[in-house]
């Protein structure tokens, strides 16, 4: 575990700057309507991917307290602080070149005195020290924790009575049919390539939902939604000498390739919804290629 997050950390630190001026402080991908045809400025579509996720996730109308749980530099954090103008917050990020950077977002916003920015590892949060919460949120971040029965133990004792986890992350897509050889390989040099452990399906991240004592976990399919964002991403991302290590690949890909090789090998960014113990998890899932 420490090795990953030190070569995420690492990742970040010198990717983020990059991003930041490419893309703004939204640090994930953006929705284009359901079916994924809606005509928008991308940087407007990260926004709306917050509001839709909110509200396919059934977010309380009322919040008192939020985790965002993998914030990057706090866009979706500040979005929240925002909406519920009278909840605290609490972002984490593995990096402390976000975390400082979300800092000085915070400030800008004028939400410093409600919204705290840290780098920490999320497993390390206790409910005990550092609270509990009405809303956890969780934006293209869990693609990067490897313990994901962990994780989910880890938000349920985070989660007030009634509270609500909203999640999206990458997965691969549901077996089967099994992945092949060459679906496996081309995964593995994704995960390579963004220094995330082993990717899993939506209905193994539904069983470890449930598994943490959550119930009625619902799940979705949001490919067609987030698919127009990809290859601006990857785009903008190859034309960098930070983010273009397209050696990963074995061999390299243009824009194009990558797009294909992600198609081909069923990467999925997964979502549900889960309720128990009083509590509801929203794990908002997408799968960018299957057909």
């Amino acid at each position: 575990m420490a090795g990953l997050n030190e070569r995420i950390r690492a990742f970040y630190d010198q990717s983020t700057p990059l991003w930041l001026d490419t893309w703004g402080e939204q640090m994930h991908h953006g929705y284009y309507g359901p079916d994924g045809r809606r005509k928008t400025d991308h940087k407007q579509a990260q926004l709306d991917m917050i509001e839709a996720l909110l509200q396919w996730g059934g977010a309380p109308q009322e919040v008192g307290s939020f985790l965002d749980a993998g914030c990057g530099v706090g866009g979706s954090s500040r979005y929240l602080a925002k909406r519920y103008a009278d909840a605290t917050g609490l972002g984490v990020t593995l990096s402390p070149v976000q975390a400082e950077r979300g800092r000085d977002y915070n400030r800008l916003a004028g939400v410093a005195d409600r919204l705290r920015i840290v780098a920490k590892d999320v497993y390390t949060l206790d409910p005990a020290t550092d609270g509990t919460y009405d809303l956890i949120w969780s934006m293209e971040s869990a693609e990067h924790m490897a313990d994901k029965q962990g994780l989910f133990d880890l938000f349920f004792s985070l989660l007030n009575p009634g509270g609500r986890l909203v999640m999206a992350t990458w997965c691969h897509r549901p077996e089967p049919p099994y992945l092949s050889p060459g679906d496996q390989y081309t995964l593995q040099q994704i995960c390579k390539l963004y220094h995330l452990p082993p990717l899993v399906s939506v209905p193994t991240l539904g069983a470890a939902a449930g598994a943490s004592g959550f119930e009625a976990v619902q799940t979705d399919d949001w490919s067609a939604a987030v698919e127009p964002f990809w290859g601006a991403v990857i785009r903008s991302g190859l034309r960098s000498p930070q983010l273009a290590r397209a050696g990963a690949f074995g061999g390299g890909y243009d824009a194009g390739g990558v797009g294909d090789a992600v198609h081909a090998a069923g990467v999925c960014y997964g979502g549900y919804t889960v309720r128990g113990h009083g509590c509801a998890a929203a794990l908002g899932g997408t799968n960018f290629s299957l057909r």
